[in-house]
């Protein structure tokens, strides 16, 4: 990846390889419909240290068949006794929405979401939203996707549920208009076993679309998403909720504000432990190597015109003679004075010569 992979989006934020993580709170429906609540999310993700709020919005009509909208759903995360009446008991209406946008963007958050129906996404759309998001489950849906490309605004597609083909698929529609995309890699469980998120996906997607790349993450922990920022995630999505034990299928995948404010101090923590990409002594070891590294010192007092032999020296702290290194050049080499037990060799006192090394290699 390079810096034509780079994205800047309306608010002047730049999302790509060299650039800091953008961080998203993906509060989705986790709101459970309620505005008071999402504005609470909102402001609970801006404290966390998020860079972004994301939601989700559905048009019950457009998305779902009479049949689907009416087929029974009750269990213990079902907000009504249909499918349709659960979704749109978790629905925000579009002037909620806008108010939303407003308040994030007066903390200092890009706000955007997925629409899963193309209505929803004319609505949201029509907000002026910087970013737009391409589900999972929409992934392979062309009119979607040209719907999208067409809008001219930067586009996150998430992978999940996917095979290259439909991948393949989504980018060549996506790149009818433009490449500005991000492709995160994505294991759409809730939630998702470590063993199953497949991080170098993530780094296969850079390598065959030559995109900006990043990660979606529904596993309990943090490790996987602070893992894929240093194999070079540019984003990381978190579902965001303001209590895991709360009815709802999402909660139990998401975040508290407290791990994702933990989140984003590894990801910085990261990002800074990335930097440095060259074998190099810092200032800070040079003290440290003079304390603990070693020079060569002689075992005992020995006269001058002395062929060292191994016996005569040994290596000891601290490290300001001559370093343990030059081993084979120290050893065989004359006196040309009498030295002390315990004194730092000095090549100054040193005669190396191939007469001297045959005289220690025999005695």
């Amino acid at each position: 990846m390079n810096a034509t992979n780079v994205i800047r989006i309306a608010s002047g934020r730049r999302i790509g390889p060299g650039e800091p993580c953008f961080l998203v709170a993906e509060i989705g429906n986790n709101h459970h419909g309620d505005p008071a609540m999402a504005r609470d999310m909102v402001h609970a993700a801006a404290e966390a240290g998020a860079d972004a709020v994301k939601f989700q919005k559905r048009d019950m009509d457009s998305l779902l068949t009479r049949a689907g909208r009416e087929s029974p759903y009750r269990g213990a995360h079902s907000f009504g006794p249909t499918y349709g009446a659960h979704r749109q008991a978790l629905e925000l209406d579009l002037e909620a929405m806008a108010g939303l946008k407003t308040l994030a963007e007066k903390l200092g958050l890009v706000f955007f979401a997925s629409a899963w129906d193309q209505v929803s996404a004319r609505e949201m759309l029509g907000l002026g939203m910087e970013l737009f998001k391409v589900g999972s489950a929409d992934l392979v849906n062309v009119p979607l996707l040209r719907l999208v490309g067409e809008s001219g605004v930067p586009a996150i597609l998430s992978t999940g549920m996917s095979l290259w083909p439909d991948v393949d698929l989504a980018v060549a529609e996506m790149r009818r208009f433009h490449d500005r995309v991000v492709l995160l890699h994505c294991n759409s469980s809730y939630p998702c076993p470590e063993e199953l998120v497949g991080l170098p996906v993530m780094t296969a997607l850079a390598r065959r679309y030559g995109l900006a790349v990043g990660y979606s993450g529904h596993e309990p922990g943090l490790g996987p998403s602070v893992a894929a920022v240093a194999l070079g995630a540019c984003v990381v999505e978190r579902h965001f909720t303001l209590d895991r034990s709360q009815r709802g299928t999402d909660h139990q995948a998401s975040l508290e504000p407290g791990q994702f404010a933990q989140l984003r101090t590894m990801i910085r923590e990261t990002e800074a432990a990335m930097r440095l990409r060259d074998k190099r002594i810092c200032e800070a070891e040079r003290a440290s190597a003079a304390k603990l590294r070693k020079s060569i010192v002689f075992t005992r007092d020995l006269p001058a015109g002395h062929v060292l032999g191994p016996a005569d020296i040994t290596v000891k702290c601290p490290g300001g003679g001559i370093s343990p290194a030059r081993w084979d050049e120290v050893s065989g080499a004359r006196l040309t004075r009498g030295v002390l037990g315990e004194e730092l060799v000095d090549w100054d006192c040193l005669v190396c010569d191939r007469s001297s090394a045959a005289l220690a290699g025999r005695s």
